[in-house]
């Protein structure tokens, strides 16, 4: 095999005519075709005309500026940013210690939930939310603790009422 092949190297960047074809231009001269010539029937075009080139920093497709083309969708718009010095209203701390005390001790998570909503009113503090919440699960686990104690005092009635009868 020879050094090139006959016909010149293939470019792999040009596009690869199908087998039993042979390309309608001279592979070894790359200067044959004029690369400023006006694009053939059919092509797409960049809408000036020929020889002119749009100005710099200016779209090439001919479109108005702002406008995709193609149906690519647009940039979002940009989030709302909070002015200088303004801070989101702080979390109200009993409302957290609300939720924390309905697991430790509901009771006292129950007054807690109170005492954090009153002052979410009189103040605007966020935290309505954690303070609702500790409330339910403190209602909850106390009432389950109530009625535990209840069964197991109504068991230990029980449990003394069947020992107490006792034959002599």
């Amino acid at each position: 095999m020879t050094y090139p092949p006959p016909g010149g190297t293939p470019d792999p960047y040009q596009p690869q005519q199908p087998y039993g074809q042979q390309p309608s231009y001279d592979p070894n001269s790359p200067y044959s075709q004029d690369p400023y010539a006006a694009p053939a029937s059919g092509a797409p075009s960049s809408g000036q005309p020929y020889g002119q080139q749009p100005p710099y920093g200016a779209p090439s497709s001919g479109q108005p500026y702002g406008q995709q083309q193609y149906g690519q969708p647009g940039y979002g718009q940009p989030y709302a940013q909070q002015p200088y010095g303004q801070m989101p209203a702080p979390t109200n701390t009993m409302a957290i210690l609300s939720l924390v005390f309905a697991f430790v001790f509901a009771p006292a998570g129950i007054v807690m939930g109170h005492v954090a909503r009153k002052q979410i009113r009189n103040t605007g503090e966020s935290g309505d939310g954690l303070a609702t919440a500790g409330l339910w699960l403190s209602y909850i686990f106390t009432s389950a603790y109530l009625l535990f104690c209840a069964a197991y005092f109504l068991l230990v009635i029980f449990a003394i009422g069947s020992s107490s009868t006792s034959t002599y």
